[in-house]
């Protein structure tokens, strides 16, 4: 399994919009091919700090999340709302096997 976590930092002021952006993107990115996982977690100690963990089967599938219209749409909307540019980290998932 592949899974990605990304870290997102939010300015204070978009936090509202971008749980909303984010949420559609969640709702659209589960219906995805080879799709396990899309959580959004926001972190109890700072509003504006955010993680994605997303699974997919294969790195493919994952790659063709970056392609999806609902992902491009959330990429572009989102940016301006960052306090600095998301980062994420790729996973070989172990446990549980795919």
């Amino acid at each position: 399994m592949h899974v990605t976590l990304v870290h997102v930092w939010v300015k204070q002021e978009y936090i509202d919009d971008f749980i909303a952006a984010t949420r559609a993107n969640h709702l659209a990115s589960v219906l995805e091919r080879g799709n396990r996982r899309f959580d959004v977690l926001q972190s109890r100690d700072d509003a504006c700090r955010f993680v994605l963990y997303e699974a997919y089967v294969t790195a493919a599938d994952a790659a063709a999340h970056k392609q999806a219209a609902h992902y491009l749409a959330w990429r572009d909307a989102v940016a301006p709302w960052m306090a600095e540019p998301r980062h994420g980290i790729s996973y070989h998932a172990l446990c549980p096997e795919a």
